[in-house]
């Protein structure tokens, strides 16, 4: 749903190049267009090798950049070296724009190559590396005020490339780290065993506290995603609930549209919750857009609602599930954007038939705009990647991410009336949503995690609205915690021992941290150096381990994290415990947000008349 308008920071996304397509990964109806198209693998596309030709068609993607690039070529014997700037890249090739002479001589070249360097951002993570590699020539353009364009393809892709120059290098650092941290935690943890008669209650929280981060971890390495079967393509409704998401509400659409999927198969139902920006017009005018051109098939497939009041996010989900014509409903938050494989590769897992609930992979779209948002990024990419992964492991996620979340109707239909109508402790439950309907789909059956199945999320930028988003999230996490905890015992001995875990940890690490880094000093004079060292160790397991998967120059931002939540963010856990009730979101101003502020107005007011 939408966020509310802070101070404004400008987001660094990835610039995907335009295509002449508009909904460009959609597969024709009549299946005389497939999706390889001009660099990709032609293979790919003849063989039911589905993996082969979603990577070819990730590796086609080009995204608009601006950098320097130093050509050199031989030609007749000779060798020249000429500069040129990349207008566009894939993990593919490169198009140069250059003086038209140069491109002349590029033509007639026996061997080219290219000097450049990606800068971050402006490529998917993992890319962001100095280049020198070789190339040819495809593709002349017409010239233009003494310039032209030239396309080249690498002998390599840049995949290839940076698997062979870096990948081993930093895949055996990466191992090595985390193989050295989590043996200074196993013997850190003995050393609890061996003093915990001094201190049993500390002792015990610090080796459970291992236990179950290192058993996350461990699990994590046994997880795999549901490879595709092509032939498996039910049929799905993508719901996108909508308030105040005017800036991002129309590349949410066009992502959910613009899928490798059988068009008959896919339904868009939007749904505005009363907003009070420019969100319902920008719906209008991009459902008009596609409905003009009759290549997609629009008309029947996507719909929107705009609803006369505000009712929240669960009323606004119920009523699309209830508009919802197909089997699967996949919820999609309006500031997230799926990648075009995403769905096919989200209902893979509902092959078995006890699956209840699938969530996808949520990456940060706005990585690159700030120290926050890199530290997000890590942060979410631990949290899916080896948190949920873990969990889907045993096929007992715990939360069903808001983002990209997939469920069978039939069951959220089962549920619905106590869902919209929750209440915990006497009090209306207003969000966490995701968790609340993950509960009701996991106590009687099963819940995984899907890798492939990704979408990129906007993520906040500013300090005030990220804490606040953190706030909402603790109090959902603690509600729902509390209540999965009357089932789990009855989940696979693994899973449910790490959840209980996983429950106490968090709860008591305020206490944990008060007693080592204020109460141990100050009684006994003794500096907290273990307790200090065992904080390191879990910071660095979770930057190495971002290092190994992503091999992202983002990972020295999950220390920042692991330090910055444990001076800022754990302290949010005690507020949770006595504000469990409260309905504001906190980003953005729902009807509940408004009365608050229009509240503290009135105080404020009343003070000052009464002085």
């Amino acid at each position: 749903m939408g966020k509310e308008k802070q101070k404004e920071v400008e987001d660094i996304l990835l610039e995907r190049s335009s295509d002449r397509r508009i909904l460009n990964y959609v597969p024709a109806k009549d299946g005389v267009r497939t999706n390889v198209d001009r660099r990709q693998d032609e293979d790919a596309g003849e063989s039911e090798d589905f993996e082969k030709l979603e990577n070819s068609i990730y590796e086609g993607i080009r995204y608009a950049v601006d950098y320097p690039v130093t050509v050199t070529y031989r030609s007749k014997g000779r060798k020249r070296t000429f500069q040129a700037k990349a207008v566009n890249i894939s993990g593919s090739g490169i198009q140069l724009k250059l003086f038209k002479e140069d491109g002349e001589h590029l033509n007639e070249a026996d061997d080219i190559q290219l000097k450049f360097e990606i800068l971050p951002g402006t490529m998917p993570e993992g890319y962001e590396m100095p280049v020198n590699i070789h190339a040819e020539v495809t593709q002349n353009f017409a010239e233009l005020n003494g310039y032209v364009r030239c396309g080249l393809h690498f002998k390599e892709s840049l995949a290839e490339y940076s698997n062979r120059h870096r990948g081993r290098y930093m895949f055996m650092v990466s191992v090595f780290w985390l193989f050295t941290v989590s043996l200074v935690v196993i013997l850190m943890r003995s050393e609890s065993v061996l003093y915990f008669q001094f201190n049993k209650v500390l002792y015990l929280y610090s080796i459970i506290t291992a236990i179950f981060l290192l058993s996350r971890y461990a699990f994590a390495l046994f997880y795999k995603p549901v490879p595709i079967d092509p032939k498996f393509t039910p049929g799905v409704t993508i719901l996108i609930p909508c308030f105040n998401e005017e800036k991002w509400i129309q590349r949410t659409i066009m992502g959910c549209l613009n899928q490798n999927y059988p068009m008959d198969k896919l339904e868009v139902i939007v749904i505005d919750d009363c907003s009070t920006d420019g969100s319902q017009q920008k719906i209008v005018e991009i459902v008009e857009k596609l409905k003009a051109d009759p290549r997609y098939h629009v008309e029947g497939r996507l719909k929107y609602i705009l609803r006369p009041e505000n009712t929240g996010k669960r009323e606004v989900l119920a009523a699309g599930v209830l508009e919802a014509k197909h089997e699967l409903v996949v919820f999609v938050d309006s500031d997230s954007f799926l990648e075009p494989f995403a769905i096919v590769n989200l209902v893979q897992p509902f092959r078995d038939e006890e699956m209840g609930g699938v969530s996808g992979r949520t990456d940060i779209a706005n990585t690159y705009t700030n120290t926050l948002t890199k530290m997000q990024a890590v942060r979410y990419y631990i949290a899916f990647r080896v948190m949920k992964a873990a969990e889907g492991f045993f096929d007992a996620a715990t939360c069903l991410s808001g983002p990209l979340s997939c469920y069978k109707k039939s069951l959220v239909l089962e549920n619905l009336d106590a869902w919209r109508g929750q209440k915990f402790l006497g009090q209306r439950a207003t969000f966490g949503d995701d968790r609340s309907l993950t509960n009701f789909i996991l106590r009687k059956h099963r819940t995984t995690y899907q890798d492939t199945a990704v979408c990129n999320t906007i993520v906040p930028n500013t300090y005030s609205v990220f804490l606040r988003q953190q706030m909402r999230w603790k109090r959902s996490w603690l509600r729902e915690s509390l209540i999965a905890a009357k089932f789990m015992w009855k989940k696979e001995p693994f899973m449910a021992l790490s959840f209980y875990m996983g429950l106490v940890v968090p709860l008591a690490a305020p206490l944990v941290v008060i007693y080592n880094l204020i109460w141990v000093p100050l009684a006994h004079r003794v500096f907290p150096t273990a307790f200090l060292v065992g904080m390191l160790m879990m910071a660095l397991m979770m930057s190495f381990a971002q290092l190994l998967l992503r091999r992202s120059t983002t990972w020295i931002y999950g220390i920042w994290f692991c330090i910055y939540y444990e001076f800022v963010l754990l302290w949010q856990m005690p507020v949770a415990w006595v504000t469990f009730w409260k309905s504001t979101w906190g980003t953005r101003m729902t009807p509940a947000d408004v009365a608050e502020e229009e509240a503290k107005k009135n105080k404020k007011l009343s003070k000052r008349e009464a002085q």
